[in-house]
């Protein structure tokens, strides 16, 4: 070979090592500049990994935080961003291709999110792409292991580990903590059987919407809190902000609520001897107030006694009882019991109650049978637990005691009824369920004691006759109760010869339900005849408290 030969030889080794050299240089350089450590470049992500569990009370997993991988993207080391944009939302449908490619072909930007929480699925088709300037962040992100069961209770985080909702949001500062679980007081066998029976009367009756609590009327623990739709909180960033299914209806969701709330308007004039059980009232004719025609649904006797008015729900009658408590009473009775005023849950979203602008004569007449007021499920139940608790109205509890709750004492027990009227009431409304307005709620051992409840939904100018709200309150077993129901049932529709009223809805729904939590809940059953006297007992002794 000549010297020539030799030289030109040199020269091009010599450029081939100065080309490897260049390209070490700047891919060093991109690695430094790119890193994923570096904070201007890469914002670090608020860590999931301390958030601690929600269970029930039995310590059964409702939440828990998981693995999942985030994918970002540097766009100065792709080559074409439309084409991996292309490519990825073929393997990641609900990224949107055309945002994706304007971020990705910008080549001054170092990082973007391209998906947050992937599944490993996923992340398989992502990396099968083989496309430059991807790579994955090891996080966590909340997981809901039983779905929809307590979802709108739960409620979830976002991508960042945030409550937003539900207990999530409530007690998020613990749950960010870490450590023991959040215990909740529900029980998810008795949860279940609630959401089910909601899903049941959805497909039985067609309805818009429904709400059941259960409450242990002398602890004030939340056994159970359904709303329907149902809601998944796994899927809470594909649920639209104002899909229905987010809203919590057993707290959120406001009700005239109907006959439910005659209980209370007999138990509070007997309270103050306004009446007596043995007093009877005219019930054979309409009432008019002030041009206002107040009448029943059916017909059922010239004159009644208060056992009879509550268990052929009269509204006639019902008023007449109203009469001798007196609007100032009335009124007084309404704030006392917390009516007028939000329910205290610790949960967000516990919704106002909507009160008459003024308590005039026609007013004060059909508040007192649950038309002119609209409160929630839950409200509705703080106070009608009463009944099962000797007359104590006590706060709910949905959260167990634990290193969160601090030193803050629990609100004092409200006295609504003394010990007889409460026992009488609960008496009336267990002839009721046995020879009433809610047969279809009695369910054999276990005693039921409630009240129907059926109101047409208030419109402009009026109430419409085709759309209703239903319920049924109920405190079990009845001679010594221990829980407390409520089943709302929003526009069901009409079945068998064209009724809607809570007699074919919603009483038979809570039937239902008791039947299936109560051996749940431990409730012993008693077959023998618990039936109540026909005839009222003696008069009460006129030992009453005013309220």
């Amino acid at each position: 070979m000549s010297e020539a030969s030799r030289d030109r030889t040199r020269l091009v080794g010599l450029a081939i090592g100065l080309l490897f050299v260049l390209m070490a240089g700047r891919g060093g350089f991109l690695a430094l500049s790119d890193a994923p450590s570096n904070a201007a470049v890469y914002p670090v992500a608020a860590s999931l990994e301390t958030r601690a569990d929600i269970v029930d009370r039995h310590g059964e997993l409702l939440a828990t935080s998981v693995v999942s991988w985030s994918l970002w993207a540097n766009p100065s080391l792709i080559w074409d961003g439309a084409d991996a944009a292309r490519q990825l939302a073929g393997v990641l449908p609900d990224l949107s291709e055309a945002d994706l490619g304007a971020r990705l072909s910008d080549p001054d930007r170092k990082f973007v999110w391209v998906k947050r929480g992937l599944t490993p699925r996923q992340r398989e088709h992502v990396v099968a792409l083989g496309l430059e300037g991807l790579d994955f962040r090891e996080e966590a992100r909340r997981a809901y292991p039983r779905g929809v069961l307590a979802g709108q209770v739960l409620g979830f985080t976002n991508v960042d580990g945030k409550g937003i909702a539900g207990i999530e949001l409530a007690h998020d500062e613990a749950l960010q903590g870490g450590g023991d679980p959040v215990r909740l007081t529900l029980d998810i066998g008795a949860q279940a059987a609630l959401e089910a029976e909601l899903a049941t009367a959805a497909m039985d009756y067609d309805m818009k919407g429904g709400a059941a609590i259960l409450m242990d009327t002398r602890s004030g623990e939340i056994r159970g809190m359904a709303s329907w739709p149902p809601f998944d909180p796994n899927r809470a960033s594909d649920t639209p902000a104002d899909d229905p299914a987010r809203t919590n209806r057993a707290i959120s969701a406001v009700y005239e609520l109907g006959s439910i709330f005659k209980p209370f308007t007999i138990a509070a004039a007997l309270e103050v001897g306004a009446i007596t059980p043995e007093d009877r009232f005219q019930v054979g004719q309409p009432l008019l107030i002030q041009g206002r025609r107040i009448s029943d649904t059916h017909w059922f006797a010239r004159d009644a006694n208060v056992w009879k008015i509550l268990s052929e729900s009269s509204n006639i009658g019902t008023v007449q009882v109203n009469y001798a408590l007196g609007t100032q009473r009335q009124q007084q009775f309404l704030e006392r019991a917390g009516l007028t005023r939000r329910a205290p849950i610790d949960l967000p979203g516990s919704a106002a109650p909507l009160m008459p602008e003024r308590f005039d004569e026609v007013t004060a007449a059909t508040v007192s049978y649950g038309h002119g007021i609209s409160v929630t499920p839950l409200a509705f139940l703080l106070a009608f637990s009463a009944f099962g608790n000797d007359g104590l109205m006590i706060a709910p509890v949905l959260v167990e005691a634990g290193a969160d709750a601090g030193d803050i004492a629990a609100p004092a027990p409200v006295r609504l009824f003394s010990e007889e009227t409460t026992h009488l009431v609960t008496q009336m409304m267990r002839d009721t369920v046995l020879q009433g307005t809610a047969r279809r709620a009695d369910v054999a051992g276990y005693r039921v004691a409630g009240k129907t409840g059926t109101a047409e939904k208030p419109i402009a100018g009026g109430y419409a006759k085709d759309r209703n709200v239903s319920s049924f309150a109920a405190v079990f077993p009845a001679d010594s109760p221990q829980y407390a129901l409520i089943v709302t049932l929003d526009e069901p529709k009409a079945i068998e010869d064209g009724t809607m009223t809570a007699a074919v809805n919603a009483a038979p729904v809570a039937g239902r339900i008791i039947e299936r939590v109560a051996p749940l809940l431990e409730v012993d059953p008693r077959f023998e005849d618990l039936r109540p006297a026909t005839a009222p007992p003696q008069a009460l002794s006129q030992n009453r408290s005013e309220l």
